[in-house]
C-alpha cells in the first residue's frame, strides 16, 4: 500500500518507528521500496555521492528533477521526498512555490524537503497552502555549511538549543508534516520529538526520534570519502563491488570470460558459405 504523509502522522501516534533511506536512481529505488522502507529521500546529497561535487550547494533544480523522476518510477509503495536545492526557495516565496511545484510535477515527488526554521516558515506555509507536503530540516543543514564553518553538531549551547526547539515548533505551525533532525545531541532531539505532534526523522540525532534516515551508500559501505560518526555500515558492498570488478578484469585478460555458454550459435553451413 502506498505510504503517504498520513502514514507518517499515524506512525507517530502509534509509536511505530519510521524508516527512510536516500536513493537517486530507478534500480536502487526499486530495491529500497521492495524492502519495505517507509520513505525515500532524493537528497541533494546526490551532489556528493552521485555527481562528485564537493558539496550540496552546486546541485541544481535540473539535477533534482532528473534523479527524482527516476526514483519515482522505481518506488511503488514508499513516500518519495525530493530535496529543494540551494537557492531554489530562499530568494522569494513565489520562487519557492514555483520550484516545489516543479519537483512535484516534473520530478514526480510526493513531498519536498527544505532546510531551515523560522527563516523559511513563510515558504513552508505558502508551499503547503499550494497543496504540496513539506518536510522540514533542522540542525546541521548542509546547504548552510559555509555559515556553520564546517560539519559540526548543532544545538550544543543553551541559546542554540532554545533556537532549535523554537524552530521546530515554527515549522510545525507553518504546516510541515515531518522534520529531519541532523547532527543534534540525542537529549535535545528527544525534547524536540516530545514537543511536536509531527514525526521527527533523525540522522545523527539519537534513538528517540520517531524515525531514522541514512544515505544508502554510507549504509552499504559504497562511499568512503567521508564517513560520519552516526553511520552504521550494514554491509560492505563497496568492497564486494571492487572484488567483482577485479575478478572480471582477470577473467577477460585470461580468456576465461566470455565462455562458450555466454555466446550465441550459428549453423556451421552458414559460416562455411562465408569463406
Amino acid at each position: 500500500m502506498k505510504k503517504t504523509t498520513a502514514t507518517f502522522k499515524q506512525a507517530k501516534a502509534d509509536g511505530k518507528k519510521l524508516t527512510m533511506l536516500t536513493a537517486y536512481d530507478y534500480s536502487t529505488a526499486a530495491l529500497v521500496d521492495g524492502a519495505g522502507i517507509d520513505g525515500i529521500l532524493v537528497g541533494d546529497s546526490l551532489g556528493n555521492v552521485m555527481l562528485g561535487y564537493e558539496d550540496t550547494i552546486s546541485v541544481t533544480m535540473e539535477d533534482m528533477i532528473h534523479h527524482g523522476a527516476a526514483v519515482a518510477r522505481g518506488a511503488k509503495d514508499c513516500l518519495v521526498v525530493i530535496d529543494m536545492p540551494f537557492m531554489s526557495y530562499q530568494e522569494s516565496i513565489e520562487e519557492a512555490v514555483h520550484n516545489a511545484g516543479r519537483l512535484m510535477k516534473e520530478g514526480r515527488a510526493n513531498a519536498v524537503k527544505l532546510e531551515g526554521g523560522a527563516s523559511v516558515a513563510a515558504q513552508i506555509k505558502a508551499i503547503t497552502d499550494a497543496g504540496i507536503p513539506v518536510m522540514a530540516h533542522l540542525g546541521l543543514t548542509p546547504q548552510s555549511i559555509n555559515a556553520f564553518g564546517g560539519y559540526k553538531v548543532q544545538g550544543k549551547t543553551e541559546a542554540a538549543a532554545k533556537k532549535l526547539l523554537e524552530d521546530a515548533k515554527v515549522v510545525e505551525e507553518a504546516g510541515a508534516f515531518a522534520v529531519v533532525l541532523e547532527c543534534v545531541p540525542s537529549a535535545l532531539a528527544a525534547m524536540v520529538t516530545k514537543s511536536l505532534s509531527i514525526p521527527t526523522i533523525g540522522i545523527g540525532a539519537g534513538s528517540d526520534c520517531d524515525g531514522q534516515i541514512l544515505v544508502y551508500q554510507d549504509l552499504l559501505g559504497m562511499f568512503s570519502d567521508f564517513t560520519p560518526k552516526f553511520v552504521r555500515r550494514y554491509a560492505e558492498i563497496g568492497a564486494a563491488m571492487k572484488d567483482a570488478f577485479k575478478a572480471y578484469i582477470a577473467d577477460v585478460q585470461s580468456g576465461a570470460f566470455p565462455a562458450p555458454e555466454h555466446g550465441y550459435k550459428i549453423a556451421d553451413e552458414v559460416i562455411e558459405k562465408l569463406y
